[in-house]
């Protein structure tokens, strides 16, 4: 027998192979779309979150975008005001436009059901699309253009995941202030609970969090500063403090939350990640960051760094060093971390790094600012987490006298004052003081010029220029530069009694 017979006859005996028809429900929808014409009442139960294209049969999409349209219009939707709207020599399996409608209304089902018809259709809607996205997936992976990278497939696949989750949505709309209250008081009690009795992630510097009340979910902080201000390193002390102070509890469920601190997620797009460790390093010993890297410290030193080293080794601090991201990377990113890890706050250093995701951003540079500062509050408040991203300020702050940062002075400033929940400025006037450094030989200056380096030495101001929910105002920090730590300014009065 030929090779050919044998796979002919191998085929006929094979079974037919099976064709899975798309989730749907036809009855559902039917039902809907009656209990809609014998009382329009019912429109207004789905109308939040369903729309036209979330019908599997195209006639029953008809059917619900005319009836949407005559009731928002004002106008009664019934089978015979409908029935002008619509194609009337469709053919619907042997009966008319007009004898179907008639049909929906007659078998329409009560009212009180269409919410749940609604959420049934959405929900195979959904269903629907999971399996597009995942037919997609298997095509491009097959037949991926060259200059197609992988990870830009992983990462366009998270984002229509993504927006598949948050886009019509059936949970959200109005709902009773005493819902709302009863979260407040939540909030209020977990606060009480926390260290520092605070309703935010507690930064660990004492004035700050009193003005601030922590670091409050789906806030955006702007944290600003000329170069040199010691920005990055204030961001790198806060994300530590939080990491450090992070304690979780374990559900009866098994799922650890957490109950005090944080996880931390720290994008570096400017420094490397050995930058950053060993700028912690040196915070957390003492030991001069400027001499780890030489590798001028003593057998002591290196005994403190290892034990600092393991200590830090359990830290829930994550850090991603890639630059040039865009920001639908920078969100893919974040997403992923929060449901593999966990996440409490978000650190970018910093804003002008990033880049947009669209051509038409790119083309002005404003508008690719405004585009990332929108996209990191939308992303603040679908993580619920607040986002600490850095931002620089323009020049000219330095053709002032009095060179303390405004809000005017942030680049791009728009956008950025105006999606930000609260922007901070780090100002050092001992770092413009030493620039003004007058010569010894004129003594009268120089004992001059020395005087006031000793008032403003060690000093930094953290300068909150805009806070949605709580007040202005300049906080007082201490700032050692040989180990880039900030640290709350001991206050005369606050000075234990001399003896």
């Amino acid at each position: 027998m030929a090779p050919a017979d044998s796979a002919l006859r191998k085929q006929a005996q094979d079974p037919a192979p099976t064709f899975r028809s798309a989730p749907h429900n036809i009855e559902a929808e039917q039902a809907l779309l009656g209990a809609i014409l014998v009382n329009n009442e019912a429109f207004y139960r789905v109308s939040d979150f369903l729309e036209p294209q979330h019908f599997y049969e195209p006639i029953h999409q008809k059917i619900y975008e005319v009836t949407r349209d005559l009731i928002r219009a004002g106008k009664v939707a019934t089978p015979i005001t409908l029935k002008t709207f619509l194609d009337a020599n469709a053919d619907l399996g042997g009966i008319t436009v007009t004898q179907y409608l008639a049909r929906l209304a007659a078998e329409a089902t009560t009212i009180i059901n269409a919410e749940d018809y609604g959420r049934t259709i959405y929900d195979l809607f959904t269903r629907r699309q999971l399996i597009l996205v995942g037919e997609d997936m298997v095509n491009h992976a097959y037949d991926a253009p060259v200059d197609f990278a992988p990870r830009a497939q992983i990462e366009e696949a998270e984002r229509r995941l993504y927006e598949l989750a948050e886009t019509g949505r059936y949970d959200g709309g109005f709902q009773r202030f005493a819902n709302s209250l009863t979260t407040a008081i939540d909030m209020a009690a977990k606060a009480y609970q926390r260290d520092g009795k605070l309703s935010g992630l507690a930064t660990g510097l004492d004035d700050l969090d009193r003005i601030m009340g922590g670091l409050q979910p789906s806030d955006l902080i702007i944290l600003a500063g000329r170069p040199g201000m010691g920005k990055s390193a204030l961001a790198t002390n806060i994300a530590y403090n939080i990491a450090k102070s992070w304690r979780g509890e374990v559900r009866p469920d098994g799922h650890t939350v957490t109950a005090n601190g944080g996880i931390v997620g720290f994008f570096s797009l400017e420094m490397s990640a050995e930058q950053l460790a060993t700028r912690i390093i040196a915070e957390q010993t003492g030991i001069p960051s400027s001499h780890i890297r030489r590798g001028g410290i003593t057998e002591a030193d290196f005994e403190i760094l290892k034990d600092c080293s393991i200590e830090l080794q359990n830290l829930p601090f994550y850090l991603d060093e890639t630059g040039g991201l865009s920001i639908a990377q920078l969100a893919a990113r974040a997403r992923r971390l929060k449901r593999q890890r966990g996440l409490d706050l978000l650190v970018i250093d910093y804003v002008q790094l990033l880049q947009g995701s669209t051509r038409r951003s790119s083309e002005n540079r404003v508008q690719e600012i405004t585009e990332i500062t929108t996209k990191l509050k939308a992303l603040a408040k679908e993580l619920n987490v607040p986002i600490l991203a850095l931002s620089q300020l323009s020049r000219q702050v330095e053709s002032r006298d009095d060179k303390r940062p405004q809000l005017a002075d942030l680049r791009e400033s728009g956008s950025i004052e105006q999606d930000a929940d609260v922007v901070m400025f780090v100002y050092r006037e001992e770092y413009y003081h030493a620039m003004r450094k007058p010569l010894e030989s004129n003594r009268e200056k120089f004992a001059e010029w020395l005087a006031e380096a000793d008032k403003v030495h060690g000093k930094a101001e953290v300068i909150i220029g805009k806070q949605r929910h709580g007040p202005t105002g300049t906080v007082e920090l201490q700032f050692e530069g040989s180990v880039t730590r900030f640290s709350s300014l001991a206050k005369d009065d606050r000075l234990p009694d001399r003896m």
